[in-house]
């Protein structure tokens, strides 16, 4: 419960919001087949985003919570975002003065 009283709140309709979902997936699979990059980044990234807050709001029931919940969960993705900035150029390196690149061992092709 939300503590907000007593005042009743309607569910939304799930068939609806699925379908949505399944909507935006579609889009986000052809999306990248235009061959364009900016159209990729933008069908994969800007869909996903809208898809994650279509199931936090109406399956994790945040729609009908306090507003400061979303604004907890906001603040929580942008310290993630912050945190992925600081230690990325670190990560992501592709070499530096500790940095070894080890290729993995290939299987053995043999004749049985």
């Amino acid at each position: 419960m939300s503590g907000q009283g007593t005042e009743a709140t309607s569910h939304p309709n799930y068939v609806k919001v699925y379908l949505a979902l399944l909507v935006l997936f579609a889009i986000s699979v052809v999306g990248p087949l235009f061959g364009h990059p900016w159209l990729t980044l933008v069908t994969a990234f800007g869909v996903a985003a809208v898809k994650a807050t279509m199931v936090a709001a109406y399956f994790m029931h945040l729609n009908i919570e306090r507003r400061y919940i979303w604004y907890l969960l906001f603040t929580m993705v942008a310290f993630m975002g912050l945190l992925f900035a600081g230690v990325a150029p670190d990560v992501l390196a592709q070499g530096g003065q500790n940095w070894r690149h080890v290729r993995p061992a290939q299987p053995a092709v043999g004749h049985h």
